[in-house]
């Protein structure tokens, strides 16, 4: 009887769970496609070509909605189990509401797996794949930007730009270097900057060194500026969509490069939060079992099923935003990276085992 339990328990399970994420998805791919409809028929793609665009970013839409089918599906099982009298059954054989959670758990450990897989895997290759053809082929960028791993090279107007590190979530430049040419193509002025930020159509550079070419003499004039003010046709936005974003890298490259960029001295808690971030999301999945298990033994589970559905909605949501929330705490330096990235999980933890605790 206890193993047809818990294979009855995954059953139901594994079909509420696939039946939200097809939704879920399906909406996804309708939403975005319409949503960008304008952009890609004045893009160099085909509206076939647009569709497969939507269909690389599938991939991270699944693994950012799993916890929320995760919750949605337990919910909807337990909720079930609680209206045919199923649970009072079988609290009546003096079986644990434990141990009726124990597949739950299982299944919950199982997806943060598959999303720790697909999070290293799968994902980067599509996202790279991804962001390439919105930037190349849909936003068609005015500039032409070579990115690296750290470097970024601009060629602008008759402006070569050279930047070493551009932080996507603070929006700064570090390490920036930018030549300017004359008619004859030679050299005439050369600006080197340690950090630069975007502000009302204008570059302020902080840190400046500045070169420039003397009239009729082979000489530079040198002057240093604590800070300078310049007007260049890039924007931060033109930056942010050519570089190599987080959700293209690996766990280990991501490592990789944070230890890379904080041995040449630059701020890198942003791709550090990240990092951590990439191992703490997936465990989510254990949390919400917990707290969708609790949600659908409650009473009022019991006599109205879309009550408790929607109690599992304000719970993701809530999720989400507190989430989103310690990681902008990171961001900014308020907490240490790794703390921003599990505070989420470690609280809702704690609320779903007081939860179920009190369920019992």
């Amino acid at each position: 009887m206890i193993p047809r339990l818990h294979t009855y328990w995954v059953k139901e399970f594994s079909k509420f769970f696939c039946m939200i994420q097809v939704l879920i998805l399906v909406l996804f791919v309708i939403i975005d496609y319409l949503s960008r409809l304008d952009k890609f028929i004045n893009s160099d793609l085909t509206l076939l070509g647009a569709f497969g665009y939507v269909l690389l970013k599938v991939p991270f839409m699944f693994i950012q909605t799993m916890p929320a089918s995760t919750l949605l599906a337990t919910i909807t099982v337990f909720s079930i189990m609680n209206r045919n009298n199923e649970l009072l059954a079988v609290r009546s054989a003096g079986i644990s509401v434990y141990f009726l959670v124990m597949p739950a758990v299982a299944a919950g450990l199982i997806l943060s797996g598959m999303m720790l897989l697909l999070g290293e895997t799968l994902v980067p290759v599509s996202m790279a794949k991804a962001n390439h053809i919105e930037h190349y082929e849909i936003k068609k960028s005015r500039h032409e930007i070579v990115a690296g791993r750290k470097d970024i090279w601009i060629k602008s107007e008759d402006r070569l730009v050279h930047i070493h590190y551009f932080d996507p979530v603070q929006q700064t430049v570090s390490g920036i270097t930018i030549s300017t040419m004359d008619d004859a193509f030679l050299l005439s002025s050369r600006i080197d900057a340690k950090h630069g930020v975007y502000e009302n159509g204008y570059w302020i550079l902080t840190d400046v060194l500045e070169q420039r070419h003397a009239k009729e003499t082979p000489d530079y004039d040198v002057m240093q500026h604590t800070e300078k003010k310049i007007r260049a046709a890039f924007k931060p936005g033109d930056l942010e969509n050519i570089i190599k974003q987080s959700d293209e890298m690996s766990y280990y490259e991501l490592k990789t490069y944070v230890a890379k960029v904080e041995r040449e001295g630059y701020d890198a808690v942003t791709y550090r939060v990240d990092m951590y971030g990439k191992i703490a999301f997936p465990f989510i999945c254990i949390i919400m079992v917990l707290t969708g298990a609790a949600t659908g033994m409650r009473s009022f589970a019991k006599e109205n099923l879309p009550a408790a559905v929607a109690v599992g909605v304000v719970i993701a949501f809530v999720y989400w935003v507190m989430y989103g929330f310690c990681l902008s705490l990171g961001y900014g330096g308020i907490l240490p990276p790794a703390v921003s990235a599990w505070m989420a999980n470690l609280f809702f933890a704690c609320l779903g085992i007081l939860y179920l605790v009190n369920t019992e």
